[in-house]
């Protein structure tokens, strides 16, 4: 088993969906080229290998009790019921949940993702339950605090949970684990309006205090994600295994792609957006980074959208790194290798 632990924070829907598949074709990543080979001739895990122990749930995409859903049953798809699943904190910071009720998602994730979040692929539901409901926060902090640097946090929905956990526990600031998350839009406009990136969006109250108060963090935006896109060519690979995880891939994904094509035809398939957050996250060669240090805008035409904190252009550290560049190809191969192998075994 890998030293390096993984815990994914997931609003699961599509690319959440296979950020989950990636991972667990990473810790194993069998005929994967990036594999060793032990005495026996067995395929070994990577190198960039890291054990998923963990996944927690916020919302975004979806609403934390149909996302959560959703990572179990991929789990299950995937043979991994031994990965427990921790849900969030279920609405911004600045919504009040007990004067609207619970927090739903806009009609526009609806759309990217479809009503079950997964495309309308159908996936059974996993035998198992849930942790309770609000556990993520203290499972994440305790997790923090018992791996530090060997923990890895790959965020990619709204923050709001890791901000509370930050906030809650500011001594795992400096606990060493490494947070890389998927959102925010830096050198390219955002998604959602012409400064904000739909992550940082759902809670920019929570995304502007996990970029302020310390912690150190990779942010693998749009700069990069909208480079690397999947085409119905990656699809029919999957198809052509014919099994049942191959089929549900394919039919998520095409749906996927289909807005995609619609909606944003330049990327000419679709964004892997979560999946290039854990692949950079278990190797950060594969994207040039630039420090910076980083608030939300809060206020106004730009609510949404990260940018420089004027406030510290000066300072001598950088708290984050954002990625500005990222290796296409070697990305897209690792992306298909570990996911398609993962995939014909189930």
């Amino acid at each position: 088993m890998a030293d390096r632990k993984l815990i994914l924070d997931l609003d699961t829907g599509i690319d959440d969906a296979l950020a989950i598949a990636y991972a667990l074709g990473s810790a194993a990543a069998p005929n994967d080229a990036d594999s060793m080979s032990d005495d026996s001739g067995s395929a070994a895990a990577p190198s960039d290998a890291a054990d998923l122990i963990a996944i927690t749930g916020t919302f975004g995409n979806v609403a934390v009790p149909l996302g959560v859903r959703n990572s179990l049953a991929v789990l299950h798809a995937f043979g991994r019921d031994d990965v427990p699943v921790y849900p969030g904190v279920d609405h911004p910071w600045a919504y009040d949940a007990a004067k609207f009720g619970p927090w739903t998602p806009s009609a526009g994730s609806v759309a990217v993702h479809g009503e079950n979040g997964l495309g309308g692929a159908e996936l059974p539901d996993s035998p198992r339950a849930a942790e309770p409901a609000g556990s993520a926060v203290d499972f994440l902090i305790d997790a923090m605090r018992s791996y530090g640097d060997r923990l890895t946090i790959v965020p990619t929905g709204s923050l709001t949970t890791i901000a509370t956990v930050l906030r809650k526990a500011p001594d795992v600031i400096d606990s060493g684990a490494h947070i890389t998350l998927m959102g925010g839009a830096l050198t390219v406009p955002g998604n959602v309006s012409p400064g904000a990136e739909a992550n940082i969006s759902q809670d920019p109250e929570a995304a502007d205090y996990v970029f302020r108060c310390g912690a150190r963090t990779t942010m693998i935006g749009l700069d990069v994600t909208h480079r690397t896109a999947l085409t119905r060519s990656g699809t029919a690979q999957w198809r052509a295994l014919h099994t049942a995880a191959g089929d549900f891939l394919a039919d998520m994904t095409d749906y996927y792609i289909d807005y995609y094509l619609a909606h944003q035809p330049e990327v000419k398939g679709c964004g892997l957006h979560d999946p290039l957050a854990v692949a950079a996250a278990l190797d950060p060669t594969l994207v040039t980074t630039l420090g910076v240090n980083l608030k939300v805008d809060l206020d106004g035409a730009f609510r949404g959208r990260t940018i420089g904190d004027r406030a510290r252009l000066t300072d001598p550290v950088t708290t984050t790194r954002v990625a500005v560049r990222v290796n296409v190809e070697r990305f897209l191969d690792r992306f298909m290798t570990r996911i398609t192998a993962l995939a014909a075994k189930h």
